[in-house]
């Protein structure tokens, strides 16, 4: 019979677990504890700019036909690489143990607050995609272990801006619209141009609430953008980007123009 697994966990963010399973063993379990519906941050991506910190919540149900103590039987980590044994980053949520309450006679609901601070504890090859390594005990000793319980993803803040001149313009007349795409970098803590990706300039009409795509372009080395369209109606331009798995996507602040 294997040896029940313990979830105490060391806190203080970014420090290496210390958890009573072998090393270098992936998912993990014994009897029928169960752990499902784990979310991270409600479904959405976590965000962080340059300097501020961020609080967000991890959830997960435990289950097991002799019962589930509420108070100390499940624990989460944030992890990111390829495997957890080689992980890159951690991060530790507030707290030994997640707080649980009891559904049922065999079930409980957890949760765990994590607070990150892109000061200390982020680079930017952190980025992208994460991992939950998720383990919870039963009242008889069973217990589950998932080095991979839920990917979500953690990304650097991103702004976008944008102009458009002459203003006013004549009808037919050329608009040229400026921007620029940035993000946050997490080790000088400034935000720099994010360089060659597409973005679309877009027009509503000034009673219009919809946006219609004109063109893509992509950002320069500094991230900046620059094209020219003819001027046709008063309305409101804008630069929007779509995101990627390192950096969310972003709209600008409409530059409103009259044609005259």
């Amino acid at each position: 019979m294997r040896t029940r697994a313990s979830v105490a966990i060391v806190t203080g963010a970014l420090a290496l677990t210390a958890l009573a399973v072998p090393a270098a063993q992936a998912d993990d379990f014994q009897g029928d504890t169960k752990i499902s519906d784990v979310v991270v941050n409600g479904g959405k991506s976590v965000i962080l700019g340059t300097t501020l910190k961020k609080t967000f919540t991890m959830t997960f149900t435990v289950s097991d036909n002799s019962g589930v103590d509420p108070v100390d039987s499940a624990g989460a980590i944030l992890w990111h690489g390829t495997t957890f044994k080689k992980s890159d980053n951690t991060l530790v949520p507030n707290g030994n143990y997640a707080s649980c309450t009891k559904v049922n006679s065999t079930t409980v609901n957890c949760k765990h607050t994590v607070t990150v601070d892109p000061i200390w504890d982020l680079l930017n090859a952190n980025a992208g995609t994460w991992k939950t390594y998720v383990i919870a005990d039963g009242m008889d000793g069973d217990f589950m272990q998932k080095d991979n319980a839920k990917n979500f993803h953690l990304k650097r803040a991103s702004k976008l801006t944008v102009d458009a001149a002459p203003e006013p313009v004549k009808k037919g007349g050329t608009l040229t619209v400026t921007g620029k795409l940035s993000r946050a970098n997490w080790e000088d803590h400034k935000y720099h141009g994010y360089t060659a990706q597409p973005v679309k300039l877009q027009f509503r009409k000034k009673n219009s609430t919809t946006y219609t795509t004109i063109k893509t372009i992509k950002t320069s080395s500094t991230g900046n953008l620059k094209t020219t369209v003819k001027a046709s109606a008063s309305g409101y331009y804008r630069y929007s980007f779509a995101g990627t798995t390192t950096t969310p996507a972003v709209n600008a602040t409409g530059a409103s123009v009259t044609v005259k």
